[in-house]
C-alpha cells in the first residue's frame, strides 16, 4: 500500500478546471492493458492514473486513488471482475464501470447489468468501439454535472444509451453461438489478406457451412466485408476480411 501512495504523489494534480476523467485499468493481460492505454490517450478528456493485473492490485489501486471510471475484465488470476463489484460500492461507490471481457455467460452479464454498469464490451474490439463506449460515457457524465435537474429527454437518452450497448453484445440470432464467434472474430482480426470458410472452418475446428454462417452473419452486420477473387486458375473464392 506505500508503494502505492507514493505513486499517486507522482501522478499530475487533479485539477477541476481539466475535467479529465480519469481511468483505472483492470486487466491481467499487460499487452491488451497497453492496448488501452494507447486507445485512452487518443481520446480526449481521459487519463489513465493506474493499471492493476490481478484483483489484489486492483483493491489496492481502487482504494488509493477512487478512480472516476474503471475498465474491468472479468477472468483475473486470482478472482472474477464481478466478485469486485461489491467492494468497489463499498470503497469508492462514485467509481463508474465498464467492463471489457470475453465473457458472455447471461449470469456474468446480468450481474453486471444489475451492478448498474455503464457498458459491456466483447473483446476483441475495435478503437471505434472502444472510443463510441468512452464518448457515451463523457456524454452522461457532463449531463449529469452540467445541471441540477435534467429534463425527460436528457434522462431518457442516459438509459437508453445503456440499454443499446447491452442489447448490442447480449442478443444474437439463433444459431450463433457468442463464444464461438468470439473465436470467429479474433482469427478474422489477424488474417491480415482474408480467409475463406474453408480456412477458417480448419483454423477453428469446424465445418466450412458453420464457419461460412458465422462470416456471412459478421458481414450483414458490416462488422466484416467479403470480397470475391479468383485463384491463379480461374477458380473464385470468397474471402472475408476484418472490418475495423
Amino acid at each position: 500500500m506505500a508503494i502505492l501512495v507514493v505513486l499517486c504523489l507522482l501522478f499530475p494534480y487533479r485539477s477541476e478546471e481539466m475535467k479529465m476523467i480519469e481511468i483505472l485499468i483492470i486487466e491481467d493481460d499487460k499487452r491488451i492493458a497497453d492496448i488501452h492505454r494507447r486507445f485512452i490517450e487518443k481520446i480526449q478528456g481521459f487519463q489513465v492514473i493506474g493499471a492493476a493485473h490481478n484483483g489484489a492490485e486492483a483493491k489496492d489501486w481502487i482504494q488509493v486513488l477512487k478512480p472516476q471510471l474503471i475498465l474491468l475484465d472479468v477472468f483475473l488470476p486470482d478472482m472474477k471482475g464481478t466478485d469486485l463489484l461489491p467492494f468497489i460500492k463499498s470503497e469508492s461507490p462514485e467509481s463508474d464501470i465498464i467492463f471489457i471481457t470475453a465473457a458472455s455467460e447471461t449470469a456474468i452479464v446480468k450481474k453486471a447489468f444489475r451492478a448498474g454498469v455503464s457498458d459491456y464490451m466483447l473483446k476483441p474490439l475495435t478503437f471505434d468501439r472502444f472510443q463510441k463506449s468512452l464518448l457515451a460515457y463523457q456524454s452522461k457524465s457532463m449531463s449529469l454535472e452540467k445541471s441540477d435537474s435534467l429534463n425527460e429527454q436528457s434522462i431518457e437518452q442516459l438509459w437508453n444509451k445503456n440499454h443499446e450497448a447491452y442489447m448490442e453484445q447480449v442478443i444474437t440470432p439463433k444459431g450463433i453461438d457468442p463464444s464461438t464467434m468470439i473465436k470467429i472474430k479474433e482469427q478474422l482480426a489477424i488474417s491480415s489478406t482474408g480467409i475463406t470458410a474453408e480456412e477458417m472452418g480448419t483454423a477453428c475446428g469446424m465445418s466450412r457451412s458453420t464457419a461460412r454462417r458465422y462470416l456471412e452473419h459478421l458481414t450483414a452486420d458490416q462488422k466484416a466485408r467479403a470480397e470475391l477473387l479468383y485463384g491463379t486458375i480461374g477458380r473464385p473464392e470468397r474471402r472475408y476480411f476484418f472490418t475495423p
